[in-house]
This record gives structure tokens, sequence and C-alpha cells, in this order.
């Protein structure tokens, strides 16, 4: 058997006895959402440290762990901290989450994130819909031996941020008065900031943000036939365009500010889906 889809195997052996429900929407929790699953109405929760084998996060302000629960009246299964390719982790443990999620029942992907805003109509504390992304700065999480029972081996990419969840995004954002810009994100391996020469490339190429997560659990989600959408929750101007050196704590300082408000749509968006 392959090893990757071995090792998956095992993390929901190790977890399925402990899932209260077969939840509808994965979120994965980014900068700033921490304690998002405060307001929800927990089931249980399951550490990572207590997954057989289970990457684990290593970066200050991602808790590592599960959380099963309800908002409004969707089950939704948090992913409190996520795993990043700096953390110095193969790609294959990074997006192992995203996988287990889809095991565990998960139709849906939300992926959130703090990135770093390149289009200059961007300021801090602005929020993002993913529109599509650019993966060639990231490995590629489906190099290698192909895992015929998760999806094929050329999946298609040209849809990878669901038409129907991107209204259901605007029509959130909408409804409750906050302004959503939407853009092309782009993930680089991190953990350094981008040089200004580089966000100068990535300007060129069309990016409207960067961060150093995200997008490979996309990949990983459309190989598995996964219904996904993002938002990004831009923290900080990328270098070259402010005077300012980037700090991991300014970005989350403005995530932490921005939280009210990116809950409030997270919620309204996810309460949507199930309309």
């Amino acid at each position: 058997m392959n090893q990757v889809y071995e090792k998956l195997l095992k993390c929901y052996e190790s977890v399925k006895d402990r899932i209260p429900f077969e939840p509808e929407v994965a979120l994965v929790l980014g900068s700033g959402l921490g304690d998002y699953a405060n307001d929800m109405k927990v089931e249980t929760e399951i550490d990572y440290h207590e997954i057989e084998g289970f990457p684990v996060s290593t970066v200050p302000g991602h808790a590592g762990k599960f959380i099963f629960g309800y908002v409004g009246s969707v089950k939704v299964v948090c992913m409190k901290g996520r795993v990043h390719y700096y953390e110095g982790y193969p790609i294959s443990d990074v997006v192992l989450p995203a996988r287990l999620m889809k095991l565990m029942g998960a139709k849906t992907l939300f992926l959130t994130n703090a990135s770093g805003g390149i289009n200059t109509s961007f300021k801090a504390g602005d929020f993002m819909m993913i529109t599509d992304h650019v993966s060639i700065f990231a490995p590629n999480p489906l190099v290698g031996e192909n895992i015929d029972e998760l999806g094929t081996r050329f999946p298609d990419m040209s849809h990878v941020y669901d038409e129907e969840l991107k209204k259901t995004i605007k029509d959130s954002a909408k409804k409750l008065g906050i302004e959503i810009k939407e853009g092309i994100y782009a993930q680089l391996t991190g953990p350094s900031f981008e040089s200004p020469a580089e966000i100068q490339l990535l300007s060129k190429l069309g990016v409207d943000a960067v961060g150093m997560s995200t997008v490979v659990e996309a990949i990983a989600a459309n190989h598995m036939g996964m219904k996904i959408c993002g938002i990004s929750c831009v923290c900080n101007l990328a270098a070259g365009l402010c005077a300012n050196p980037l700090t991991h704590e300014e970005v989350q300082a403005a995530a932490k500010e921005a939280a009210p408000k990116f809950k409030s749509l997270v919620t309204e968006i996810i309460q949507s889906m199930e309309k």
C-alpha cells in the first residue's frame, strides 16, 4: 500500500470512534480565527498529539486540535491550527489534515488564512475571497505515486474554488455590510517573508495576496472531489509596499483586530451553505 495513504488510514482509524457526527463542512482556522470555536456549540475536541503519526503545529497562535461542533445547525469540523511546510514536515503531512477531514465525511473545505497584500488597492484588515491561486512556488502534494483511492492522477484545476460557494461568500458579505475583495492568492514556502523583488514578480503574475499556506490544501482537497472556498485576511502590505520591516507579530495583531468581523462573516457563510 502507498505509504502516504497508509498513514492517512492509520490516522483515521485512531479517531473514527471519537467523531461525534459526520461533518458537512471542514473549516481551517487561520491566524486571527483561533478562538472561533468559542462561539460554536462544541461536541468534542481531539488534540493532534492524540492522533498516531499526525503532524503537530509548532507556530505561535496555532493551537493543535480538531474541534467538532455546530455553526447554527451545520455540522462542522474545525482545524484549530494548521501545519505549514516551513515547519519541516513533508508536503504529504501538510495536506494530511485536509484529507483526513474528507475521510471523516466533510464534503466542503472552507480555507482561511492571513496574507500579505500585493494588490495596491488593498489595505491591512481587508478580506479577500480567493478566486484562484498560483501554486508554482510550493511543492505539489500530488507528486509521487498517485493514490487512486483518493482521486485521479491528473486532476483538473479549472474551477478549484466553487462558483456556488463564491456566490454564497459575496451574498453573505453583502448581507453583513462587510466589504470583500476578490483576487488570486499565491503560496510560497516561507518561513522568510518575500523579498521586494519576489513581490514584484508575483504582481506581474497577477497575484493579489501572498502567504505560506492554503494552496496545497486546496490542491489535495480538489484531488479528492471536495467543494472548496477560501477567504484571506490581508494583515499587512507585502515587502516593498510599506516602509516598515515585516514581522509575525504585526500579522497576528492585524488578524486579531479583524477577527470579530471575520468570525461573523465565516458564521454567516457556513449557515448559508445549508440554504
